[in-house]
């Protein structure tokens, strides 16, 4: 007989809370930035209490303590962003929860929530960062990132659907190739009667795939949705937030939260850093593009790429950067299109610049020294507006 939807929904959260209350999470050491939440410090210290209670050692910098949580005094947002730099760097802390990361170029999150018409997990990959210019060659990415996620917190086979944005059927076209060459890629089939792997709004709502791949842009905003619909916007209350920075040779474990995400949400996102760190996220990372690359990923996205080549790439390509120097500083307001663009523009008046992803969207990356020079020419060159 088939389970009804109250059914689905509480064997759902009983598998989890069996999974945290067994303190399975092992001896991850997780650390929490909270400096800067819409909803202030204590919205911040009570979710990573949650999280400690159910078995991960948190490290919390902010100003706040509490029993069970290891605090890192931290003041303001960079004093706490320095902090878990030196934490993921020497070794102290596994991985990291933040509100505010730039991505380089290639790396993007890997959200997850809960679907509401079935109470189902579902991973949106992704949700913050880009992992390439090209909308088509990122969305074929984030199907690996999402893999990726799924198969490092124990989803052995997940299933892939596509939402239907702009560029959906060449990724489909592009998956197949993969699949027809020998990555392994389950295809889930979309609820609506013509079935296809390609997902409508109604497989978002139902979960009807465990990876539903589109654009982060996109996928930001049905994170915001899907996590908040019950609050009415304000309160991220649902969910395991924007997720952890997936990219091939990028070995740093940083997970995404919203300005507005609630203290179960934070909860969440420290555990879900916790399950990557248990699931050995590197080693299934490095499995997972080895595969895919066997199965020529990489004439898959250059054939992609020679059919989207125009004016924008061969122009920057023929710029030579000037030498490398510490870019701290950000410039926003820039189409993601034309990003490697204004890097150039910046190399071709001897500044020194790098590509990133914020959280509102694209940013060039300059040097304190630089920055109202960089963003002079940006504003001549009609890059960023005044």
């Amino acid at each position: 007989m088939a389970k009804s939807v109250e059914k689905i929904i509480a064997d759902t959260f009983l598998d989890l809370a069996s999974a945290l209350e067994s303190g399975s999470f092992g001896a991850a050491k997780i650390i929490l930035t909270a400096i800067g939440s819409e909803h202030g410090e204590e919205n911040m210290i009570h979710g990573a209490k949650m999280a400690a209670a159910r078995g991960v050692h948190v490290i919390y910098a902010g100003t706040h303590t509490c029993d069970g949580v290891t605090t890192v005094t931290a003041n303001t947002e960079n004093d706490a962003h320095n902090i878990m730099e030196s934490m993921l760097g020497s070794g102290e802390a596994d991985g990291a929860v933040t509100m505010h990361y730039p991505f380089p170029i290639g790396v993007s999150t890997v959200g997850r929530v809960i679907t509401p018409a079935k109470g189902k997990a579902m991973y949106i990959a992704t949700t913050t960062g880009t992992s390439s210019v090209d909308r088509v060659e990122s969305m074929v990415k984030n199907t690996l990132y999402g893999i990726i996620t799924a198969k490092a917190c124990g989803v052995s086979t997940p299933s892939v659907g596509i939402l239907n944005v702009d560029g959906a059927h060449q990724v489909e076209m592009a998956l197949k190739e993969l699949k027809k060459n020998g990555y392994d890629i389950n295809f889930a089939q979309s609820g609506r009667s013509d079935g296809g792997s390609i997902m409508r709004g109604n497989d978002l709502l139902a979960g009807t795939c465990d990876i539903m791949v589109t654009d982060p842009l996109s996928g930001n905003i049905l994170m915001k949705m899907l996590s908040s619909f019950t609050t009415g916007g304000s309160f991220e209350s649902l969910g395991w937030g924007y997720g952890p920075g997936i990219g091939e040779g990028y070995d740093k474990l940083v997970l995404i939260l919203s300005r507005a995400s609630g203290a179960p949400v934070v909860a969440h996102a420290i555990e879900f850093a916790a399950e990557l760190v248990k699931g050995r996220y590197r080693e299934v990372a490095a499995r997972e593009f080895a595969a895919a690359k066997k199965a020529k990923l990489n004439d898959v996205l250059e054939l992609i790429r020679a059919k989207s080549a125009g004016a924008h790439a061969t122009k920057s390509a023929a710029i030579t950067a000037p030498p490398k120097e510490v870019v701290t500083a950000e410039i926003s307001g820039i189409e993601i299109v034309d990003i490697e663009d204004a890097v150039a523009a910046l190399w071709q008046e001897h500044i020194y610049a790098q590509s990133g992803m914020g959280c509102t969207g694209p940013i060039v990356m300059v040097s304190n020294a630089n920055l109202k020079r960089a963003e002079g020419i940006l504003v001549t060159k009609g890059y960023v507006g005044e």
